[in-house]
């Protein structure tokens, strides 16, 4: 037999015994044994490198340093889940279902909702191509290298699957794993880690993948996404997923209707504390990929799935003290210091207040008793007082009236809950807030520089504003705390890099009240410069998709204050982009100008995605649902009831897509 045959043949038995070990929880050789073959595989590689595999069982123990992680943008965007609380938000949300679809008859995939971290991996020909993290949804980490030592994680599949595409999966901590990593860092005298799901994400970026390695992580499919899936239903696709190597949970159960939905909730509402890892909740998905394909999505989530939310635990303890804190925006947040308790798996010691309306809701004084759950299972929050504990020498809160920080009195406007600091542009918190906000990951990404270097930056005089950061210097940076020469390299580096940022970041980073990610790609679009968006009137904004009155005046108050003008105008001469860099298509028109199109069904010589393109590059705009305001429909196979009832109604014209090609050939 020949070496490369003896090598094949043992990557192949070692694929088979780690997914017998850690997918099937059914191992078929013992550890011993199966350490004998992993090491007789490993020197046979050594001897003869020409036949390096990276999807080898042998890289599995990491050693791959990464400095910096890859900023990768998803093929496929990772939504974010709607959550429920009861029964009657399923109802409601299976109406809304039906309304769009038509009456038709459901099913419904139930998946328990794990608590750790979303990634996306990417095979190619049956080999583990790429992971990416879900980063904002739109782009995320290459963390490839640390993925691979996950053992539950297939290097390269088995059966008959398709030649490219990605999975959807959870990257979890077994309570197991996670308490034996604690009493580890107890015995050497080391702070343990505060909870499962933190430590999951945080061990994904661990710039050494031997360490890694060295953490018993665990990964649980919970969907595949690509071109032409050999499937019609999630629950299928979970089943192939589960034959070509993939770890899916045996939990997921297919439901024919809400009451069975229901059922599954009630049963784990009970006995999830019996699981080996952290869930706070049930993804129920419409089991056909036909009518999650018409459902479509909203701007943030998929309208076909839903996540039911457990209740919070919830638990008490004293009310130590209430301090406050000053936001970039200058609103003033009440905040809880508590004595120290156990939630959820996480030791809190604060918890918000929210306003001063919530303080006097709650009537909540210091020495207090308090029952404090997680909103959503992340966010400690106070729901109620212990009355029956409260001291008789106890006093009522009184709200501040002063910033805590400049003193300035504070100011409430009329209809909004938070006090607010005027004091804009002098208050320290509010400037290194907005320069902490400029530099964030979802605006500049300025690598090299985080929060608190930028709290040392304006503390030591170095900057006053976020245009600032543009003139630092090595020489300026190096005398500050915990600066070396490479960090202060690095750090100028980093703002230099992010003068290729987009505009519609940029214009995000400048941190307009109200203006989201959402909002300044919207702005962006339609102004396509910064000289645009700032001779606009709220007259002008309020036209503009999904602009409304108040981000309207605050887009305009922005630029009426001088001092924000002469910011932008440093920016500009610092090489920062102010305007949209069209990216030329040869083959585009304006020939749809003026018109909306709905699109509906399954299509033969588009993917749906190539085909809401074609409509955008040629001046048209889609449409997620049939109105008045709809022009055209184009219609594949298997056009939802519903849709065809409603443009027959409203007299909207039905295109084939040959139909469309044909629009788009005329002259």
């Amino acid at each position: 037999m020949s070496i490369l045959k003896t090598i094949e043949d043992l990557r192949t038995l070692l694929n088979e015994h780690n997914y017998n070990y850690y997918v099937l929880d059914n191992p078929t050789i013992s550890d011993y044994d199966f350490d004998l073959k992993l090491k007789e595989l490993q020197e046979l590689e050594n001897s003869h490198p020409e036949f390096f595999d990276e999807n080898s069982p042998t890289q599995r123990v990491g050693g791959t340093v990464t400095k910096n992680f890859e900023t990768i943008p998803h093929d496929y965007r990772m939504y974010s889940l709607d959550n429920s609380y009861s029964k009657e938000d399923l109802k409601d949300w299976e109406t809304r279902i039906q309304k769009v679809l038509g009456n038709v008859e459901l099913s419904y995939t139930c998946e328990l909702k794990y608590d750790g971290a979303s990634i996306s991996i990417t095979y190619i020909d049956g080999k583990l191509n790429r992971a990416v993290t879900r980063g904002d949804g739109f782009q995320g980490d290459d963390v490839t290298n640390n993925i691979k030592t996950i053992r539950s994680i297939p290097l390269a599949l088995k059966g008959d699957f398709p030649a490219e595409f990605a999975v959807r999966g959870e990257i979890i901590l077994p309570f197991e794993g996670f308490e034996k990593m604690n009493q580890e860092l107890i015995e050497i005298g080391e702070t343990p880690y505060s909870n499962p799901r933190n430590t999951a994400s945080g061990s994904l970026k661990l710039q050494d993948s031997a360490e890694v390695a060295k953490r018993p992580l665990d990964c649980l499919l919970y969907f595949l996404i690509g071109n032409n899936l050999p499937f019609q239903t999630q629950y299928d696709g979970l089943e192939a997923a589960r034959k070509w190597g993939f770890k899916v949970p045996k939990e997921v159960k297919l439901a024919k209707n809400l009451a069975e939905v229901f059922e599954f909730i009630e049963y784990w509402d009970v006995h999830r504390h019996e699981l080996p890892y952290e869930t706070d909740g049930v993804v129920i998905k419409v089991n056909s990929l036909q009518y999650q394909d018409e459902l479509g999505y909203t701007a943030k989530s998929p309208r076909w799935a839903m996540a039911y939310k457990f209740k919070s635990e919830q638990v008490s303890t004293i009310l130590n003290s209430i301090s406050y804190q000053v936001g970039r925006t200058g609103a003033i947040t009440p905040v809880a210091n508590l004595e120290a308790v156990q939630l959820a798996g996480t030791i809190v010691k604060r918890a918000s207040l929210h306003n001063a309306d919530q303080i006097e809701k709650l009537g909540i004084r210091v020495g207090d008793t308090v029952f404090v759950e997680k909103g959503g299972e992340i966010i400690p929050k106070i729901i109620a007082v212990d009355l029956t504990k409260r001291s008789l020498e106890s006093e009522p809160t009184i709200y501040i009236t002063n910033c805590p920080e400049c003193q300035t009195a504070l100011v409430r406007n009329e209809g909004e809950a938070n006090h607010y600091c005027p004091n804009f542009y002098g208050c320290p918190p509010q400037i290194i807030g907005r320069i902490q906000h400029f530099i964030s990951r979802k605006a500049m990404d300025i690598e090299g520089l985080g929060g608190e270097t930028v709290a040392l930056l304006y503390t030591n005089g170095l900057v006053h504003n976020y245009a600032d950061l543009y003139t630092l210097t090595v020489d300026q940076i190096l005398p500050l705390e915990r600066m070396a020469q490479k960090s202060a390299e690095n750090l100028v580096k980093g703002v230099e890099n992010s003068k290729n940022i987009p505009f519609e970041r940029v214009l995000y980073a400048l941190g307009i009240r109200f203006v989201g990610e959402t909002v300044a790609k919207k702005l962006a679009k339609h102004y396509k410069n910064i000289d645009g968006l700032a001779q606009a009137t709220v007259a002008d904004l309020v036209l503009v998709d999904e602009i409304g009155e108040r981000i309207a005046q605050s887009v305009v108050d922005f630029f009426g204050n001088a001092a924000n003008i002469v910011t932008i105008e440093r920016l500009k001469e610092y090489g920062l982009a102010f305007e949209v860099i069209e990216k030329i298509n040869l083959n585009a028109t304006d020939k749809l100008s003026g018109n909306i199109f709905v699109v509906s069904g399954v299509f033969e010589k588009f993917s749906r995605d190539d085909l809401k393109k074609a409509i955008e590059d040629n001046g048209g705009k889609v449409g997620s649902s049939i109105s008045a305001k709809t022009n055209f429909v184009i219609a594949g196979d298997n056009m939802g009831p519903a849709k065809l009832e409603k443009a027959s109604k409203l007299n909207i014209p039905i295109l084939t897509e040959d139909h469309f090609i044909k629009m788009l050939n005329e002259k």
